[in-house]
């Protein structure tokens, strides 16, 4: 629309919705046109720490609204552990063309909010690849693995975001990927826990 700007923007899918999974492949997430941002964990107040929780002996898919996204486990030394989430867009799908993807090449922009739980140094990993239409050759990809200062208050939120720009032709699928650490304590397992989590693709005259 000329003189406007278009947001689409991922929330989990509704029911029924194929899982995204290395074997299946990954069909997509309900994409919402709107110029107001729509998020998965939205409600949350990101300017204020995480509200305090304790370990859990409760399953991840328990604790909240997880449709739509494939998740597993990575076991790592010292009772530590990754939580992997990840989920894909099918662009062409969900709404946008070939030529615009191709000539346009429209801005990408992935956001995620992540607690400084301070379970050790690295908690949060973020990987994100733009995939031509076979699901599998890679585009453009972005890989963050940030490291909180330990300074400020803990369990504030830290905000990883990153924009493509001018990635070439050939894009049809966003793969989002963002792993979480986990502690093994006495009472269970004390998870980092992550909210607000967005792709978005910026149509622009």
């Amino acid at each position: 629309m000329p003189g406007a700007q278009t947001a689409l923007n991922y929330r989990a899918p509704s029911p029924g919705r194929e899982l995204c999974s290395p074997t299946s492949g990954c069909p997509g997430l309900a994409l919402i046109p709107s110029l107001v941002a729509l998020r998965v964990g939205s409600g949350i107040n990101i300017y204020q720490p995480a509200p305090p929780t304790g370990p859990t002996q409760q399953p991840l898919e328990t604790l909240g609204n997880f449709r739509g996204w494939y998740i597993r486990t990575e076991k790592l030394p010292q009772n530590l552990s990754w939580t992997v989430k990840q989920q894909c867009v099918d662009l062409l799908a969900e709404g946008l063309w070939e030529e615009l993807l191709d000539d346009e090449q429209p801005d990408i922009t992935v956001m995620d909010w992540f607690e400084d739980s301070r379970l050790d140094v690295c908690v949060y990993e973020l990987h994100v690849w733009l995939l031509a239409a076979d699901r599998r050759t890679v585009i453009a990809q972005h890989h963050a693995a940030p490291r909180t200062s330990g300074r400020g208050p803990p369990s504030r939120w830290v905000q990883v975001s990153h924009v493509f720009r001018h990635y070439g032709s050939g894009v049809r699928f966003i793969h989002f990927l963002h792993k979480t650490k986990n502690r093994m304590e006495p009472g269970g397992q004390r998870r980092t826990r992550v909210t607000d989590s967005s792709v978005s693709v910026q149509l622009r005259e």
